[in-house]
């Protein structure tokens, strides 16, 4: 009988968890009082419950400095982590801000100690990722550019109201006007405020440059101007007017954040040309271009196709300048859900879709794209050949992670941006057919040839 040669294998024990950050701390985060947890034997209780005062976050710092923690982990819960993060990154603490999905525990009971201490005992074990967050100074233009969106909102609200007004008193100055905020609109919505309702001369009031003829407005004037109405009209043109005003006052503030960065000392791309055209609707008050150009340390990003300069201050205050915080193009696009999620089990795929976001940079992107479907450029003709292929959201998603590339890369190595021919893209399609021919027709013993007429 034949011995079995094979050795007896040892069973090793195996630490499945190794502890990687062994000074962590766990804070869970509510609206009137943090829980925090840290490692079992630094203090005589390894929970505690602090306010959410200021000075109660000091406390918590002194606790989390004489319990010798180095990184703490907290959730991001609303806007109530913002305070706490910001005091605890200025105290030297490495501050973790991690996404809620990340945290998903078995079910079972849950408090604010079990949370608390959930979170410390994985960021001891590694297991949690920060959530990207840029520098004070981007965050700080990040969060003006957020507000300054908002009052544009409002602003646009009122003018609905001022619509609604003058269609309840039959004025419909909405028929002969685009835009009832243009010159010749804003003239004839003052005087009628102000207690004008003769009609040739609130058409007189006219622009030159308006399609309509005097005539035409003149017609459209005719109502029945009620009290009430003028009054709703009359309020709305105030509102209206207050948040325009708080609007410039946001870009004055936005223009003195952005000159506090230097002066590029080797610009990567020629500065913006200035330009005389007269200033659209809702652009900032002030050379946004330049200020962009300067913040970026001389990379012109308005020179791709599709992104002007309110979409590119809307991109960069939530990615910043810095794109070593992503490792590789790959990773960026994936922060931006502009790639695809591919879910795999049993070896197939079984969805692939971009996953939902609301991340602001990935929907600036998106209408950047968008905007391209009747562009003559070769990222036109790009979303354009995609929209056949597909449909339209997948032809803008296409062409978003496309622009996003391009963005990265301009940024990463501090090049200018080469726009590519027209039909560039048209060509490497058809090259790429013709390739996937000449293999099909090899396997089957035939050789194509190109026909020259």
């Amino acid at each position: 009988m034949k011995k079995d040669k094979k050795k007896e294998q040892k069973v090793v024990e195996l630490d499945a968890f190794e502890q990687i950050n062994h000074n962590a701390a766990g804070i869970d985060i509510g609206a009137e009082e943090f829980y925090v947890a840290v490692p079992k034997g630094r203090d005589t209780e390894s929970v505690r419950r602090f306010p959410t005062f200021t000075a109660d976050i000091h406390r918590l710092a002194d606790w989390l400095a004489q319990c010798s923690v180095r990184t703490v982990a907290i959730e991001s819960t609303g806007v109530y982590w913002i305070p706490l993060y910001e005091i605890l990154e200025k105290r030297g603490f490495e501050v973790y801000l991690v996404n809620a999905r990340h945290l998903k525990n078995v079910t079972g009971r849950k408090t604010d100690v079990l949370d608390c201490q959930w979170l410390q005992q994985l960021h001891t074990y590694g297991l949690l990722r920060a959530s990207f967050r840029p520098s004070e100074q981007i965050c700080a233009i990040r969060s003006l550019v957020r507000h300054r969106d908002m009052l544009v909102a409002y602003r646009s609200a009122h003018i609905q109201h001022m619509q609604k007004a003058l269609n309840l008193m039959n004025v419909r100055l909405t028929n002969v006007l685009s835009d009832i905020t243009g010159v010749t609109g804003m003239k004839i919505i003052r005087a009628i405020v102000s207690g004008e309702r003769n009609r040739k001369v609130l058409a007189s009031y006219r622009d030159a440059k308006c399609a309509k003829s005097e005539e035409e407005i003149e017609k459209s004037l005719e109502g029945n101007y009620k009290l009430e109405h003028l009054f709703v009209l009359k309020q709305a043109l105030e509102l209206y007017d207050f948040y325009d005003q708080q609007i410039k006052q946001c870009d004055q503030e936005l223009e003195t954040l952005y000159n506090e960065f230097e002066e590029p000392d080797q610009p990567g791309t020629p500065a913006p040309e200035k330009r005389k055209r007269k200033r659209r609707k809702n652009q900032p008050h002030f050379d946004l271009s330049e200020s962009l150009y300067r913040m970026t340390g001389g990379i012109d990003l308005t020179k791709i196709d599709g992104l002007e300069s309110l979409t590119v201050q809307e991109i960069l205050s939530e990615t910043g300048t810095d794109m070593s915080k992503w490792r590789t193009v790959k990773h960026f696009c994936s922060w931006l859900c502009l790639a695809p999620n591919n879910k795999i089990t049993g070896g197939k795929v079984r969805s692939s879709h971009t996953p939902h976001t609301k991340n602001r940079a990935s929907n600036a992107f998106r209408i950047a794209a968008q905007s391209l479907m009747k562009s003559k450029s070769a990222l036109g003709a790009y979303c354009r050949r995609m929209a056949a292929l597909h449909d339209a959201p997948t032809a803008i998603t296409a062409t978003a992670h496309k622009l996003a590339k391009i963005f990265y890369f301009m940024l990463k190595r501090r090049e200018a941006y080469r726009p590519l021919a027209t039909d560039y893209y048209e060509k490497e399609h058809r090259d790429k057919v013709v390739r996937s021919l000449q293999r099909r027709a090899a396997t089957l013993g035939f050789r194509l040839e190109t026909v020259t007429s």
